[in-house]
Parts: C-alpha cells; sequence; structure tokens
C-alpha cells in the first residue's frame, strides 16, 4: 500500500508539474505576442516618420528650384527691358546728332546730296538719321558688353556731367572740321587726330574704348567709301580715296562719345543672368 501511494503521489506531482510547464510555456507565448503587437506599434509611427523625412528633402529641393527659376525669370524680364530701354535711348541720341551733325557738314558744303534731298526738311536723306541711330545703338551697347566680358569695368569719370562734356567735345570737334581753314587737309586731319585722341584720354582712357573706336572708324570709312562710290553722296575736295582724310577722326571721336553714353545708361542694370 505504500507503495501504492507513493506512485500514486509521484504521478500527480509529474501531471502537475506538466501542466505548470504548459501554462508558463503559454504566458511565454502571449507575453511574447504582446511584445510583438507592441513593438509593430512603435515601430510604424516611426516608420512613417522616417518616410515624411525622407521626403522632405525632395520637397524643399522642388520649392527651391521652382523659386529659383521664378527669380531667374524675372531677372531675365527686367534686364530685357533695361535693355530695350537703353536701345531706344541711344537709337534717339544717335538720329539726333546725325541730323545736327550733317545739317552742319551741309551748310558749309563739305557733303553734298542730291538737289531733291537737300530741299527736304532736314535738308538730310532719309537714311541718315535711321542708320546712325542704330549704329549709335549698336555701339552703345556694345561697350558696357566689351567691358564685363574682359572683365575691366569703366570706372573713369563715370557721370552724366562727364558725358555731357564728352558729347560737347565731339560736338566741337566735327565742327572744328567744317569751320577751320588751314593750308592742306593734312594739318586739318592731324589737328583733328589728336584732338580725337585728347578725347578719349579725357574721358575713356581704357584699352577696350580705344580698339572699339579704333575698329568704328576703320568700318565707317570703309561704308562711306562703299557709298561714295556708289554716287549716293559725295564731298568737296575729297584727298583720301573718295572722301576726306579726317572723317576716321571723327567717326573715333564718334565711338567713343557714344560708348561713353552707353556705359552710363549701363550704370545700375543688373547683369545677364547665367543658366547652370
Amino acid at each position: 500500500m505504500p507503495r501504492l501511494e507513493s506512485r500514486a503521489w509521484s504521478c500527480s506531482c509529474t501531471a502537475r508539474g506538466r501542466h505548470r510547464s504548459q501554462l508558463g510555456d503559454t504566458a511565454a507565448e502571449l507575453a511574447a505576442k504582446v511584445g510583438e503587437m507592441l513593438g509593430s506599434s512603435v515601430s510604424s509611427p516611426s516608420l512613417a516618420l522616417v518616410g515624411r523625412g525622407a521626403r522632405s528633402p525632395s520637397t524643399s529641393s522642388t520649392s527651391s528650384s521652382a523659386s529659383s527659376s521664378a527669380s531667374s525669370t524675372s531677372s531675365t524680364l527686367n534686364w530685357s527691358q533695361h535693355l530695350v530701354q537703353r536701345s531706344v535711348v541711344l537709337f534717339v541720341v544717335g538720329a539726333f546728332m546725325a541730323l545736327v551733325l550733317n545739317l552742319l557738314q551741309i551748310q558749309r558744303n563739305v557733303t553734298l546730296f542730291p538737289d531733291e534731298v537737300i530741299s527736304t526738311l532736314f535738308s538730310s536723306a532719309w537714311w541718315v538719321p535711321p542708320c546712325c541711330g542704330t549704329a549709335a545703338a549698336v555701339v552703345g551697347l556694345l561697350y558696357p558688353c566689351i567691358d564685363s566680358h574682359l572683365g575691366e569695368p569703366h570706372k573713369f569719370k563715370r557721370e552724366w556731367a562727364s558725358v555731357m562734356r564728352c558729347i560737347a567735345v565731339f560736338v566741337g570737334i566735327n565742327h572744328a572740321s567744317a569751320k577751320l581753314d588751314f593750308a592742306n587737309n593734312v594739318q586739318l586731319s592731324l589737328t583733328l587726330a589728336a584732338l580725337s585722341l585728347g578725347l578719349w584720354w579725357t574721358f575713356d582712357r581704357s584699352r577696350s574704348g580705344l580698339g572699339l573706336g579704333i575698329t568704328i572708324a576703320f568700318v565707317a570709312t570703309l561704308i562711306t567709301q562703299f557709298l561714295v562710290y556708289n554716287g549716293v553722296y559725295q564731298y568737296t575736295s575729297p584727298d583720301f580715296l573718295y572722301i576726306r582724310s579726317w572723317l576716321p577722326c571723327i567717326f573715333f571721336s564718334g565711338g567713343v562719345t557714344v560708348g561713353n553714353i552707353g556705359r552710363q545708361l549701363a550704370m545700375g542694370i543688373p547683369e545677364k543672368p547665367h543658366n547652370d
């Protein structure tokens, strides 16, 4: 009997131990499941935050690129408007100066046009003002562009008072070419050449201004030779092929004068934006 009781007691203890172990395993599984649920619930907001954080740089970059493109577009429009305004001003100045100076040359019988041209209102050919205005616009816009391209901004006497004095000296040089009487045209040409170089030294003093002035004088002299050769108009007493020998000096001083006007108009104008 004692043996039977001891066996029964041991069996009951074994059954209880198995039952307890099963309960422990079940509790451990429940705890693991609860931990997984809590972990997933915590990780999902963090993933959402990470996703938002991953999107934010692209969104910011898109907004920055849009703002930069809008600013570049507005700056381009402003630059274009300023360019048109400067072109119109230079065209009007060139056309007006051509009328006045050409009238002076005609009155002194330096240049001769056909009779039907002289009988017009301005005593000049109709094509002279627009051609000179267009040339003035091109030259006036070219000077500041060359300065910016060479990286040598012109800062010598950048004020409107200096520009007006430069215009007065240029008109005086043109007036001297028609009024002064020398023994021969060589003396007159040398005098006007010295005056033209003095105008450049007084109001410009830049290498780009000197180079552009010489180029303008050369090209304008060739065009004038072509026009006179084809009988459009003529000069009295030509001594340099078909024209007067002092005419390149007038073109040189005129180029320097218009260049100073263009530079002064370009002051404070924003540069053309570059698309990177």
